[in-house]
């Protein structure tokens, strides 16, 4: 199910197509596919949630939680490499 409680097309779901950054390089907001644009928190919960497509979220070292792309071994598509916005 989606955030509004609806079921969805796991085949039709979105993926991240571009990031913004802060002066520190680190990732603060995200396009998808569809031409949203999600901050980080925002983004996190759709991906914890199975509404995007390519990333997983994972526990960092310090206890955080953080969205990455999938192991896929394309270094092209990983987030950091995505165009900026």
């Amino acid at each position: 199910m989606d955030t509004t409680g609806q079921a969805f097309d796991s085949s039709a779901r979105e993926t991240i197509v571009a990031t913004q950054k802060n002066g520190d390089g680190d990732l603060t907001s995200f396009k998808t596919s569809s031409g949203r644009v999600l901050n980080y928190e925002q983004a996190l919960e759709e991906v914890q949630g199975g509404l995007i497509a390519g990333v997983n979220a994972f526990k960092g070292r310090d206890g955080e939680t953080y969205i990455r792309g999938d192991a896929d071994g394309d270094p092209t598509n990983n987030l950091d490499q995505l165009p900026n916005f």
